[in-house]
């Protein structure tokens, strides 16, 4: 068996072992925050999602959030439950449900997300902000490759 350090390494493989070692570990730090919050990923994602981008329909959400049409109408669903988000009906097309922040959940959103934001920054000072802005950007570029490749 060679050794470690004299064998080849496939350092596209190699990349892909570290990207989910960093994820998992950022992921860790994301939970426990947004539990803090009585918050799972999801419905922070939703609300997050309307928050920045304004009210959109359901079908529009799930992709966004990386969620199936049966998670985000599940995730949805409890957050209307709980008063955080309102559904209408298009005018136009029955089928078609907006969904769009209540005055409570943008009263919720707003400093969960700061506090979100300041716990995720923290999270990531082992890189300095320039080496974040390259990184984002070096995973952007790699993200868009991918989504053109057949899987």
């Amino acid at each position: 068996m060679a050794d470690k350090q004299s064998s080849p390494r496939n350092e596209r493989t190699y990349m892909w072992l570290v990207m989910m070692k960093v994820f998992h570990a950022m992921a860790a730090h994301a939970r426990a925050d947004l539990a803090r919050n009585r918050l799972g990923l999801s419905d922070f994602a939703v609300l997050e999602l309307l928050h920045h981008k304004g009210a959109m329909p359901v079908s529009a959400i799930g992709p966004k959030v990386h969620l199936t049409p049966g998670s985000i109408s599940t995730a949805v669903d409890r957050l209307h439950a709980k008063k955080l988000v309102s559904r209408t009906e298009d005018a136009t097309d029955r089928r078609v449900r907006t969904v769009n922040l209540t005055s409570k959940g943008r009263a919720l959103i707003v400093p969960v997300f700061a506090r979100h934001a300041a716990t995720m920054g923290a999270a990531s000072r082992g890189l300095t902000v320039r080496e974040c802005a390259e990184l984002a950007a070096l995973l952007k570029k790699l993200g868009k490759f991918a989504e053109t490749l057949p899987c």
